[in-house]
C-alpha cells in the first residue's frame, strides 16, 4: 500500500467512523459497535474500500500497547503483587471452567480433539480493551472493583502469551522446553532493569528537561516502545513490556501527566483495532460458523458471570463486585483473536475453527459492550447517571 493509499484508507476510516459515531450517539449505543459495523462495512468482506487489514492490523496494534502502558502508569507495584496473589486462585479456577466447557461444546460441533483443545483454550481469556476502555479512570482504577479486574485480565494476558509461545514454537519442543521456559526465566530481570533505568535514566533525564514538553512526550514514547520492542525480542510480548515500562513510572510525580497526554494518542490507535477486527472477518464464511459461534458466545456471555462471582465469593468477596467484574470481563478476547490467527497460519487448525473463535470474540465484544454499557459506570455509558471518566 503506498502512501496515498494509505491517507485514503485513514480518510476514510476516520470519516466513516465520525459519521458513524454521531448516529451511534443519537441513538444511545456504544460507539465500539459503530467501529466495528463500519470495517466489516468498508473492508475486504465488505464494500472492499480499505482492503489492507494487515497494514491496520500493525498499525492498531500500536493503541494495544498504549493502552497496557497507561494501566501500568495507573498501578501501584506493591499493590499489584498484592492483588495478583489474591485473584490468581479465581483467574485458575475460572480459566480451567471456560477451557473445559468450550473443549466439549466444540467436540460436539464436530471439530478435531486439538481444534477443540485451541478452542476451549481461548474461551478463558477476555477482553483487555474491552475491560479497560469500559473502565472509568478516575473512579474504578483506584477502588477494589477494577483492581481485581485488572488483576485478572493480566493473569488472563499471562496465560495467553504462554499459549502463543507454545503455538509458535510447538514444532521446536522436540529439541527441548527452553524455547517456551526461557522468556519466563527473564521477565523478572527485565522488571528489575526497567524500575533501574527508570530511577537512574529516564527521570533524571525529565528532571534536567522538564521545561521542554515535546521532549518529555517523545522520551515516553520512546519508552513505551523500546520496552515492547525488547520484550518481544526475548519471546514475550510488545503488551507485557509497554505494561512494565509503566508500571515502572507508574510511582513518579510525573506519571499522572503522561497519562492525560498520551490518551489522544492511545484512542487514535484504537479505533485503528476495533475498525481492523470487524474488517478481518470474512462474511462467505459465516454459514460455516453460524451455530458454533452462537452456542459458544452463549457459553461466554451466560457463563463466565457467575463463575466470577462464585470463585470471587470463595475469596471473601462481595456479591454484587463479582456480579459487576464477572459482567465486565464477560466476553473473549481480542488475544482470541491473534491465537486464530497464529494457529491458522502454522496449519494447527483450519479456516472454520479459526473464524469460528473470530466470530465468537466479535460477537461477545459486541453484546458485552452493550451490557456494561446499560448496566455499569463507564465512560461511554448511554445514562449520564452512569457516565464516568
Amino acid at each position: 500500500m503506498d502512501s496515498g493509499s494509505l491517507v485514503f484508507s485513514f480518510f476514510l476510516i476516520f470519516t466513516g467512523a465520525a459519521v458513524v459515531s454521531t448516529l451511534i450517539l443519537y441513538t444511545r449505543q456504544p460507539l465500539i459497535v459503530g467501529y466495528i459495523v463500519l470495517g466489516a462495512i468498508l473492508g475486504p468482506y465488505g464494500m472492499e474500500m480499505v482492503s489492507d487489514t494487515k497494514l491496520l492490523n500493525d498499525i492498531s496494534h500500536a493503541g494495544i500497547i498504549f493502552l497496557l502502558f497507561l494501566l501500568g502508569l495507573d498501578m501501584q507495584p506493591a499493590h499489584l503483587i498484592h492483588m495478583l496473589r489474591k485473584t490468581a486462585i479465581v483467574g485458575v479456577m475460572s480459566s480451567l471452567v471456560f477451557a473445559s466447557v468450550g473443549y466439549i461444546c466444540a467436540l460436539t460441533f464436530g471439530f478435531s480433539q486439538l481444534e477443540s483443545l485451541i478452542i476451549g483454550a481461548t474461551m478463558t481469556f477476555s477482553s483487555t480493551i474491552i475491560g479497560i476502555k469500559l473502565l472509568p479512570t478516575t473512579v474504578l482504577h483506584h477502588k477494589h472493583t477494577g483492581e481485581l479486574l485488572i488483576s485478572l485480565l493480566l493473569l488472563q494476558d499471562l496465560l495467553a502469551i504462554l499459549l502463543l509461545l507454545l503455538l509458535q514454537n510447538g514444532n521446536n519442543i522436540s529439541e527441548g522446553y527452553s524455547t517456551l521456559l526461557m522468556p519466563l526465566g527473564i521477565l523478572p530481570l527485565l522488571v528489575i532493569g526497567s524500575f533501574l533505568s527508570v530511577k537512574f535514566i529516564i527521570l533524571p533525564l525529565m528532571a534536567r528537561f522538564d521545561r521542554y514538553h515535546e521532549y518529555l512526550f517523545l522520551l515516553t514514547i520512546g519508552w513505551c516502545l523500546g520496552m515492547a520492542e525488547l520484550a518481544q525480542a526475548i519471546g514475550l510480548s510488545a503488551e507485557i513490556g509497554a505494561f512494565i515500562a509503566g508500571i515502572s513510572m507508574a510511582t513518579s510525580p510525573i506519571s499522572q501527566y503522561i497519562a492525560i497526554n498520551l490518551k489522544p494518542l492511545r484512542d487514535f490507535f484504537l479505533i485503528l483495532f476495533f475498525f481492523s477486527t470487524g474488517a478481518s472477518f470474512d462474511l462467505s464464511l459465516l454459514d460455516d460458523v453460524f451455530m458454533p459461534m452462537l452456542a459458544l458466545s452463549a457459553i461466554c456471555l451466560l457463563l463466565k458471570p457467575p463463575v466470577f462471582r462464585y470463585f470471587l465469593r470463595k475469596v471473601s468477596e462481595k456479591r454484587s463486585t463479582g456480579w459487576e467484574v464477572g459482567a465486565r470481563l464477560g466476553q473473549n478476547s481480542e488475544f482470541s483473536i491473534l491465537i486464530a490467527s497464529v494457529a491458522s497460519s502454522h496449519a494447527i487448525i483450519d479456516s472454520i475453527a479459526s473464524h469460528t473463535i473470530q466470530a465468537t470474540a466479535i460477537l461477545t465484544l459486541l453484546i458485552s459492550s452493550y451490557i456494561v454499557v446499560f448496566t455499569y459506570e463507564s465512560p461511554i455509558a448511554i445514562s449520564d447517571k452512569l457516565r464516568r471518566d
